[in-house]
């Protein structure tokens, strides 16, 4: 699990500036996203001393970007406060692989307070006449079911957690509610998966 959270870390190091605090001898690359869903938490972050995101804003999600493989030195401070502030978060000598396809989201846990959390995308080839679904479970919430049509799909989702289907493509009216219930706490709302999506 430590890994898996030093990787997110690292994940954070996205902007084109990242090109310059890459060691020579880097050579492959890896794909990353990142959404910032800590509510109120403006923040910047450094690596290798370097400023890599400013002023990164709740509610952003970053383009997929390409971050050399590589080690980093990692610091994520409150918006404006120098590579010199106190840090939120810290990693030193963090290894960043190449060819991972992740999306790092900064979000709360279930207690509330903010982690990073990295989900792998399944990029393989989705079956024909199928649509991929991915549900990722990111609020200061307790376990959910993930509803379609009323009937529970994904059940006893935990915060931090992923699950994913591929299925029919079409419109439906998707909810979450606390796991065991039906009742919805977040929608219905009408989504539609494509076919090859």
């Amino acid at each position: 699990m430590k890994s898996l959270r030093i990787a997110a870390i690292a994940s954070l190091a996205l902007a084109p500036a990242a090109f310059a605090a890459v060691p020579a001898h880097a050579a492959a690359e890896a794909t990353v996203s990142i959404l910032h869903a800590v509510p109120g938490a403006t923040v910047d972050v450094y690596a290798n001393g370097k400023a890599l995101l400013t002023n990164f804003k709740p509610g952003t999600l970053t383009d997929p970007l390409m971050l050399p493989e590589g080690t980093y030195d990692l610091k994520v401070t409150a918006a404006g406060a120098g590579a010199g502030g106190a840090a939120v978060i810290e990693a030193k000598g963090v290894q960043v692989p190449g060819g991972a396809n992740v999306t790092v989201v900064a979000h709360l846990s279930e207690a509330g307070k903010p982690v990073l959390t990295p989900f792998v995308n399944d990029t393989s080839q989705v079956p024909a006449g199928k649509a991929r679904v991915t549900v990722r479970h990111t609020a200061a919430a307790p376990a959910v079911d993930v509803l379609a049509g009323g009937q529970p799909v994904f059940k006893n989702l935990v915060n931090g957690k992923q699950a994913q289907a591929d299925l029919a493509p079409g419109t439906v009216a998707a909810a979450v509610a606390l796991a065991g219930t039906t009742t919805p706490v977040l929608g219905p709302t009408n989504v539609t998966p494509a076919a090859g999506k």
